[in-house]
């Protein structure tokens, strides 16, 4: 079962706790070792001192004849028997073993006949001291591990809290809205001093406020050069309808009519690029009106109604979308072309080779057609772009038996 972290804790605050974690057990076992080891010396050496001194005057009084003092004796009881042996040697020696329930420092040398003289030191207060400061040491080095990772957690959270703020703004822009902006404190003042992120939170920025604006003035270069036709083409469809009949007429009245079109694309486009389309929503029956869009497009569709239901949505949108899809299907597809109502989910497929493959992982792409068909790409991207409008979710995919798919998932509303 996998412990779930915040949204900011992603595996840069993981990995660096435990490293703060590791590194502070480490010193923290270090520093402990070292002290232990130091203070175990010095109690050890007083000890061992005060042992080899009783020794010494248990010596003396054992040569001179005299009563041995308290503490000292021959072949005493407890003595361990590392230390008898090597006492019995000839040399002098000194060990900490416990006697009696107690740690005793002991002191043996040799006596006559193969006997040991020893002498014993209390070790309780040594080891107790030793005991004490071990513990003092695990918990001194428990409570600045916990405050060590706490502050280093704090701080390392504090820059990871800013890049997911960073890459969040990131995934905005991309998703299209380029009014995201991270406004980093650090990046906008600059009396602080600035760090890694504030660059990279600045860069981004940056660059989103010179994307925005390079897209701003391509959308109302568009929108103007689309205005600014109308006029011209409007003068030249009248004229063109003034042609004698012929030929050469038909010819001209259709380029005229496709430019005109091409115009009105274009200037919806950048309506729906601006943001300034407007819902007018009303209660329509899908049924009939997924009908009432293939009698408009004068092709041969089939409508098939599996469930039907009513919607609250822009009727004018809506019909300008599956008329849209309908229009792609026939020209770039083969028939049947079939519309399919299914609750609030409308379909319409075709029978031909399917949606190109950049299509299908980016979307339909502005003025870009697959194998020099007809058109100029722009219906599918109208169409997504007034989907997008009535909130509703257009997917295009291929059928596994051969031809495109288009799904379009419109809101339930109350």
């Amino acid at each position: 079962m996998r412990i779930a972290l915040p949204r900011w804790a992603g595996a840069l605050a993981v990995k660096s706790a435990a490293f703060i974690t590791v590194m502070c057990c480490a010193l923290a076992a270090l520093l402990g070792v070292l002290v232990h080891v130091s203070v175990t010396g010095q109690t050890v050496d007083r000890a061992r001192d005060a042992a080899l001194a009783r020794l010494r005057e248990a010596t003396e009084a054992y040569e001179a004849g005299n009563p041995l003092g308290p503490g000292a004796g021959v072949d005493p009881p407890g003595l361990p028997e590392r230390l008898r042996e090597l006492a019995a040697t000839g040399e002098r020696g000194t060990t900490v073993a416990e006697h009696d329930g107690r740690p005793i420092m002991w002191a043996a040398g040799p006596a006559d006949g193969g006997r040991v003289l020893a002498a014993e030191v209390d070790y309780s207060q040594g080891k107790g001291t030793i005991d004490g400061l071990d513990r003092a040491i695990v918990w001194s080095s428990a409570l600045a591990i916990g405050a060590t990772l706490l502050v280093g957690s704090f701080a390392v959270t504090r820059v990871t809290r800013r890049l997911h703020t960073t890459a969040r703004v990131a995934r905005r822009i991309s998703a299209g809205d380029l009014d995201a902006r991270v406004d980093d404190p650090r990046a906008k003042d600059p009396t602080r001093p600035q760090d890694e992120v504030a660059s990279v939170a600045a860069a981004l920025d940056s660059m989103a406020s010179s994307l925005q604006g390079k897209l701003l003035a391509e959308q109302r270069f568009t929108a103007d050069v689309a205005h600014e036709l109308r006029t011209p083409l409007t003068g030249l469809h009248a004229a063109a309808e003034l042609l004698p009949p012929g030929r050469p007429t038909e010819l001209v009245r259709d380029r005229v009519a496709a430019l005109r079109t091409l115009t009105e694309d274009l200037l919806e486009i950048s309506r729906l690029d601006t943001g300034r389309e407007r819902l007018e929503v009303d209660t329509e029956a899908l049924g009939a009106l997924a009908a009432r869009v293939v009698r408009g497009s004068g092709t041969d569709t089939r409508v098939d109604v599996v469930r039907d239901t009513r919607v609250e949505t822009d009727r004018r949108r809506l019909e300008r979308v599956l008329g849209n899809l309908v229009a792609n299907a026939h020209r770039h597809g083969r028939t049947p072309v079939v519309l399919t109502v299914d609750g609030p989910v409308v379909t319409v497929r075709d029978h031909g080779d399917g949606y190109p493959a950049y299509l299908l992982a980016h979307g339909p792409q502005r003025f870009r057609t697959e194998g020099g068909t007809r058109g100029h790409g722009l219906g599918l991207t109208i169409a997504l772009g007034q989907a997008e409008v009535l909130g509703a979710r257009l997917e295009f995919t291929n059928a596994p038996g051969g031809g495109a798919v288009a799904t379009l998932t419109l809101p339930r509303r109350p």
